[in-house]
């Protein structure tokens, strides 16, 4: 095989790396046809790639063989202090013919990340590709996050959830920090995020309940509220599904929090039951969500409500 060279990412290259982004989603959607069809065009994957260069402090590299563009790696960091010094590579941002060559486009890329202080790094994969996958686990990655998608199936509305009204934000503010809390035991060990100020929530929380695009679900066991799930049109999610990530016209499960107590009671069931009927009467086929892997209950609460991972999250933190 001929030598690989190695390169700085740069716009000369943007055209032949969108033909790859296009490639690898075409063959991503064999696997997750749920997924935007429009990336599977060149334009499309090019545009999506020329967003990315133009982020801020944007940084990354091209593989060529015998002058041939066959992979590219390009990260920026995230406008967000709650990470650290760090860098993601979004779901667009890599691209390769061959899965071994991705580590030597991480080897060549990180040497400049580092350099810049990012050694918090992260990187969004597809979750179909075993061979990308290992080639990222070969340079020092593991799973930390997974978004999944299904289809949104006609069931009944449940008896015991309900649209939140004005009367549940006292108990809504109660439920927020159980997932913090939560994700803050082992084996998740997720530390340091900040605690909401009670007042600022309050607001938030109001100004949901008044938006009718925003969907406050509450489960009620013995005419207390136990339980909570927030749906939202994914076009008004955050950065976690977007692009290539992000099926058209999907709804987002993008919070979901229930008592200790009621656990395993099937509280957390009629929430997504609930869930399903409200994203139909709106219309949308098709629903998202994500959560940790190394969340014993959410890894196996989503799956086991038919959610299908289309991307893993991976990290590395380099000391």
């Amino acid at each position: 095989m001929a030598r690989l060279e190695i390169r700085p990412f740069s716009e000369e290259f943007v055209a032949a790396a969108g033909n790859l982004l296009a490639a690898r989603h075409r063959s991503h959607r064999v696997a997750q046809p749920l997924l935007p069809e429009e990336y599977e065009d060149a334009p499309a994957a090019q545009a999506e790639l020329e967003a990315l260069l133009a982020t801020h402090d944007a940084a990354g590299v091209v593989a060529l063989r015998e002058g041939r563009v066959v992979g590219y790696l390009l990260g920026a960091p995230r406008p967000n202090p709650i990470w650290g010094e760090h860098v993601w590579v979004e779901p667009a941002g890599h691209a390769v013919e061959e899965a071994e060559d991705l580590r030597d486009l991480y080897g060549a890329a990180a040497a400049r990340w580092v350099e810049q202080g990012w050694v918090r790094q992260y990187a969004i994969v597809p979750a179909h590709d075993p061979a990308l996958l290992r080639a990222w686990w070969r340079v020092g990655f593991g799973q930390q996050h997974a978004l999944g998608v299904r289809e949104v199936p006609d069931v009944a509305w449940p008896e015991n959830v309900r649209r939140a009204e004005e009367r549940d934000v006292d108990a809504l503010i109660a439920l927020t920090p159980v997932l913090s809390e939560h994700q803050a035991l082992s084996p998740i060990f997720v530390v340091g995020m900040p605690a909401e100020d009670p007042d600022e929530l309050r607001d938030e929380i109001m100004a949901d309940l008044g938006k009718p695009e925003i969907a406050d679900l509450v489960a009620e066991r013995d005419g207390r509220v136990v339980g909570a799930f927030q749906l939202v049109p994914v076009e008004l999610s955050s950065v976690v599904h977007a692009g290539v990530a992000r099926p058209e016209g999907a709804a987002l499960i993008g919070w979901a929090a229930t008592n200790p107590e009621v656990r395993g009671a099937g509280t957390g069931l009629a929430l997504t039951h609930a869930a399903f009927a409200w994203a139909r009467e709106r219309g949308h086929e098709t629903m998202v969500t994500d959560w940790r892997v190394t969340n014993l209950l959410s890894s196996r609460f989503w799956p086991a409500r038919g959610f299908r991972p289309t991307f893993l999250r991976l990290y590395r933190h380099i000391p």
